[in-house]
């Protein structure tokens, strides 16, 4: 069918305003407008665990409980996506990283490491050289005095394990990525689509640290001392 040029105008207004629609929904108050967003939804493990499925070419499933463990190739995901959740928040990113969190030891002088900690470190412990804490029974033990007993309040870096719908969306994508790409590896024998995915897993990887650094707000030249707040400061890996 042949359209004049007014024609095809109106039908690619149609279009452009249909489109419109589906992104935004529009509503009225006492004569105003208001334009309200679609929300982005996070991934659950069920939908990360489909994601994975997905990738290598295998149908979806419809819940992680009851008997879908059982399936040897979804426990396998399964235990990737977990093993990598925990690869890559154990880096340590601005959402599960806090500097200088106060804390204080028990009734008994100990400070017990939280079971879901990547690092539990006295805060500046590269400059104070009196204490040099470590993780021994659950709990903090110094080195430089040989005991689990402390006395006084310290500020603590923290690196935190979240539960997966906590971590931002961006993350999860590279958690899901990372974890198709290890699945396709052990799971398919097929170089082509092992390849493929590395792209993708370096692709989603490059978006999590654009939005890392964004989110971050580091700066070479940090803030004072007193702040809380912590600089990136590469160089430190060199002490450790």
């Amino acid at each position: 069918m042949n359209y004049t040029l007014e024609q095809q105008h109106q039908q690619r207004s149609v279009q452009h305003t249909q489109r419109t629609v589906n992104l935004y929904t529009l509503y009225g108050s006492f004569g105003s407008l208001f334009f309200m967003a679609i929300q982005i939804s996070t991934d659950t493990e069920l939908s990360a665990v489909n994601s994975i499925l997905g990738s290598i070419g295998q149908a979806p499933i419809t819940s992680l409980t009851g008997n879908a463990l059982q399936n040897p190739e979804i426990s396998f995901v399964k235990n990737i996506l977990d093993e990598v959740n925990k690869d890559v928040q154990a880096t340590g990113w601005h959402f599960n990283t806090e500097h200088k969190v106060k804390k204080s030891p028990d009734n008994n002088g100990h400070y017990v490491v939280p079971a879901n900690s990547f690092q539990f470190d006295i805060a500046d412990g590269q400059i104070d050289r009196n204490r040099d804490v470590v993780k021994r029974d659950g709990k903090l033990f110094d080195l430089v005095h040989q005991t689990d007993v402390f006395t006084e309040d310290f500020y603590f870096d923290t690196v935190s394990l979240l539960p997966f719908t906590d971590v931002p969306p961006v993350i999860q994508r590279y958690i899901i990525a990372r974890a198709a790409m290890k699945a396709a590896t052990q799971l398919v024998s097929n170089a082509d689509l092992v390849k493929l995915l590395k792209v993708e897993e370096e692709q989603a990887r490059a978006n999590a640290l654009n939005y890392e650094t964004e989110q971050g707000d580091n700066s070479f030249f940090g803030f004072p001392a007193e702040s809380n707040y912590r600089s990136y400061q590469p160089y430190k890996a060199l002490i450790r």
